[in-house]
């Protein structure tokens, strides 16, 4: 497998590795993470997912494969490889689906000293003032949605790199 199909793979591994890290440290009781680091890993994880996504997506229509052909070549990377990948998605779904519905209120901030959210519980739609707990579990769980998303498809990006660059290692070993 070339290096860029390698440096790419780590890279969007890496990420989704860290996004889904911080994402499951909101799920520690009491630990929140301060606003400022969540909001930069969340902005960090999207200005890189655009371009590591879209190339990874891009370098896998190029090679003109089909899914089997692609789930081949991903069962020929190293056990520990694919272990990685799929212990990355895993944790992705679980992350993501554990911050979706821990809570029905959504978009928690604080005005004057008092804490709002949007309640999207039946009967009771609207911002409604809301207790310090009910916000910070509302922060947990808004922080590990958009974290744990974009981690899934650094890891969805890593799966399709790697696979890409071990088609594209056997497609050269054939000719």
């Amino acid at each position: 497998m070339k290096r860029s199909f390698k440096v790419h793979g780590a890279i969007a591994g890496g990420a989704s590795a860290l996004l889904l890290s911080l994402a499951a440290l909101t799920c520690v009781p009491g630990v929140s993470l301060p606003e400022d680091t969540a909001e930069a890993a969340m902005g960090l994880g999207v200005l890189l997912l655009f371009p590591v996504f879209v190339a990874a997506v891009v370098r896998g229509v190029l090679t003109k494969a089909t899914k089997s052909e692609i789930w081949s070549a991903f069962r020929c990377l190293p056990g520990n490889v694919q272990l990685a990948l799929g212990a990355l998605t895993v944790a992705g779904f679980a992350l993501a689906f554990t911050g979706a519905s821990t809570t029905s209120l959504q978009n928690p901030e604080v005005i004057n000293g008092r804490y709002y959210a949007y309640d999207t519980a039946v009967g009771h739609r609207g911002r409604a003032e809301v207790s310090r707990e009910a916000y910070e579990t509302a922060v947990e769980g808004e922080q590990r949605t958009m974290l744990s998303i974009p981690g899934l498809l650094f890891a969805a990006a890593a799966y399709f790199t790697l696979a890409t660059g071990e088609l594209r290692r056997a497609d050269a070993a054939k000719a």
